[in-house]
């Protein structure tokens, strides 16, 4: 069975950034320059007016000290971005697995709240996070939508942690981070497949997630959960240059 899914959109709805100016079928995404794909350009439409669209972009991000970044799955905006100076950076690549059938129970109990705890968000940020200070600015991001929020605790200390978001008959596994001296121990396997069980027992008929290109040990991981590379995926197209770098980088 093949998927047809817009992963770009997917991403949108499931990381939103709390800031954001839809122009000429653009949607510009601001978070405090938090991660890439919540402080970057969702092209939905080619604008009428390309030139005026980009400068209004590159000024868009410029007012608020970021360089300018676009999420890019189309091969026409590809080469205007090229053009212009662009750099090709961060290919992502979406994985899909069916959920017709369900994976074993996770070999450790695993904790799920419909909101992020503290504990939960020092552990994923732990791993994930790139500055202290602007953790603030990712619990905006990964509360903006209803989502369920896993772990794997010890002593309750969560070792493991994922994020689940509901999105129709498919689900969207983001923030998957194990501790590093809890690794190997299948810990982040578990919070897949409890994650993974809790979606079909809704209803769900597929789960996504997206991983960058060149992290094979994840999508080794993601593979033995039954997950398979799906669509063309997209990558980043950042403006060096044209604005100040204040991202936190990530897909």
């Amino acid at each position: 069975m093949a998927f047809v899914m817009d992963f770009r959109r997917l991403v949108h709805e499931a990381w939103p950034a709390f800031e954001q100016h839809e122009r000429d079928g653009w949607v510009l995404r601001y978070a405090g320059g938090v991660t890439d794909r919540a402080n970057s350009v969702y092209a939905r439409n080619v604008p009428e007016d390309m030139d005026a669209a980009l400068e209004y972009a590159e000024r868009f991000y410029a007012e608020r000290g970021l360089t300018p970044v676009f999420t890019v799955g189309d091969p026409g905006l590809d080469q205007v971005l090229e053009r212009r100076g662009y750099r090709r950076t961060r290919p992502v690549q979406a994985m899909v697995a069916r959920l017709d059938t369900l994976p074993e129970p996770p070999a450790h109990p695993v904790r799920i709240e419909d909101e992020p705890w503290d504990a939960w968000m020092d552990a994923w940020w732990s791993v994930d996070g790139r500055y202290a200070d602007r953790i603030g600015d990712a619990r905006r991001i990964v509360t903006g939508v209803p989502a369920w929020y896993a772990a794997v605790e010890q002593d309750g200390v969560p070792l493991a942690v994922g994020r689940g978001v509901p999105q129709g008959d498919t689900l969207g596994i983001y923030c998957m981070a194990t501790l590093p001296a809890a690794r190997r121990r299948g810990l982040g396997r578990g919070v897949i497949r409890a994650l993974v069980r809790r979606a079909a027992a809704a209803g769900m008929s597929s789960a996504y997630l997206v991983v960058t290109e060149a992290n094979d040990n994840a999508k080794e991981l993601y593979r033995g959960e039954g997950f398979e590379v799906a669509g063309e995926g997209y990558h980043y197209r950042v403006g060096e240059g044209l604005g100040a770098a204040g991202r936190t980088q990530g897909t």
